[in-house]
């Protein structure tokens, strides 16, 4: 074990270790890199901070591409916080550690009846940081991970473990997105439903029969969405199965999903494009090429208007730009500073090349969205002051008000969040 002029808890830690995320856009070397093993190590990790005068980030897996985890004090690696630690099979809710991997969920629920509700193209987030930045998936009839969180337990900036429910509705809607600022998210609960299988069906459209097909399609299937490709090259940059011989240019890589019953193991089916299998192995996947992304939200009524924009935006402005344009759709909620917040929601990310100049069309593509009233993802590239932050989410200060009273101190602010919610 390291040795440091600091009297820090018997817990394994590492000094000056460097840290980077996933896409290689983020990086910091903390003071202190801590692994805890349980909430009383995180809460003398805490305590040891706030004693010091160090600042506190955690860590999980390293899937944002904001500075949300960057820190020149404490980080807290969740990494050894893992493992479900109840299921109440008649509520249809279960509790995990914070640091509990997306991917680890499946089988154990699935074991006791359940599933959750829905999923995005990644499954190896931490639950605590995908429920802080409202990670999602698509269906206009399905909220965030966020949405369905029903109970927290923090370490908060007082050095103290705090219970959130449903009794205490403005904390817990200030705690289902976060960022983080509130403390620690050693356990939390989140609401399941019972298990369920998901028939599959991929196709490729060109934009006009997309357009066409836009309000039946998002209406009439559980998760619909779809990858727009500019270019021959942009499915291939997503890892996507494209048709042998055929271009891609103005097509889509469109996917529907059906709940469906079937037997097992007979009903299942592997075939690519055309699975029948439970939903957690349907959703289950990402991505090993690095990019690095920008998505934002609009209200689902502009959503054609906007997609078609960021399209034009692309074939006439930015004709260098060879990653695709994935849509997709999240049912709103009553998090204070959910993306998704009093509304349904249309889903526009987009990406940029790693080591290419991409922030001339990123920077397009965010003062063409806020137009139409955007909102950005918390975990992806955005450009977001406290004056916009404050300007499109109704809620601000009420949610600044929650963080302060948890963090009086700004114990859970590195640099980025001070600026948006010190």
């Amino acid at each position: 074990m390291p040795t440091s002029r600091y009297a820090i808890p018997p817990i394994p830690f590492d000094t000056e270790k460097p840290w980077t995320n996933w896409g290689g856009n983020q990086s910091c070397s903390p003071a202190f890199t801590v692994r805890p093993r349980d909430e009383r190590e995180v809460l003398d990790v805490v305590r040891f901070a706030i004693r010091e005068g160090l600042p506190v980030r955690a860590a999980g897996a390293g899937h944002s591409f904001t500075p949300i985890v960057q820190t020149g004090g404490v980080l807290i690696d969740t990494a050894s916080l893992t493992g479900v630690t109840g299921v109440d099979t008649a509520t249809h809710r279960v509790r995990m550690l914070g640091g509990t991997r997306l991917s680890d969920l499946g089988d154990v629920l699935w074991d006791k009846g359940l599933s959750l509700a829905n999923q995005g193209d990644i499954d190896k987030q931490a639950m605590a940081g995908a429920v802080s930045t409202a990670t999602h998936g698509s269906g206009i009839g399905l909220g965030s991970f966020s949405s369905t969180v029903r109970w927290v337990k923090l370490v908060t900036g007082h050095g103290e473990i705090v219970e959130i429910g449903e009794d205490n509705l403005r904390e817990l809607h200030a705690a289902q997105v976060a960022l983080g600022t509130l403390g620690v998210v050693v356990e939390l609960e989140l609401q399941a439903v019972p298990r369920y299988h998901l028939a599959e069906q991929i196709t490729y459209p060109g934009w006009q029969e997309t357009v066409s097909g836009w309000q039946e399609n998002i209406a009439n299937h559980r998760h619909y969405s779809f990858i727009w490709c500019p270019r021959d090259e942009s499915a291939s940059l997503y890892e996507l199965p494209t048709p042998a011989g055929e271009s891609m240019v103005d097509r889509c890589y469109t996917k529907r999903y059906q709940a469906t019953e079937l037997s097992e193991p007979d009903g299942i089916v592997t075939t690519e494009g055309a699975r029948r299998d439970r939903a957690y192995r349907i959703y289950a996947g990402g991505f090993m090429i690095p990019f690095h992304e920008m998505e934002y939200y609009v209200p689902a009524e502009k959503g054609q208007e906007a997609v078609t924009a960021v399209r034009d935006l692309l074939l006439t402005t930015h004709t260098d730009q060879r990653y695709p344009l994935e849509v997709r759709w999240v049912k709103g909620d009553q998090g204070l500073i959910s993306p998704f917040h009093g509304r349904d929601t249309t889903v526009l990310s987009v990406s940029g090349a790693p080591g290419t100049d991409y922030w001339p069309y990123l920077r397009d593509v965010d003062a063409l969205l806020e137009d139409f009233e955007a909102r950005p993802h918390w975990g992806k590239i955005h450009f977001l002051t406290r004056d916009r932050v404050r300007a499109i989410y109704p809620e601000y200060d009420t949610f600044v008000s929650v963080r302060r009273t948890y963090d009086p101190s700004g114990v859970f602010l590195n640099d980025s969040l001070r600026q948006l919610f010190g």
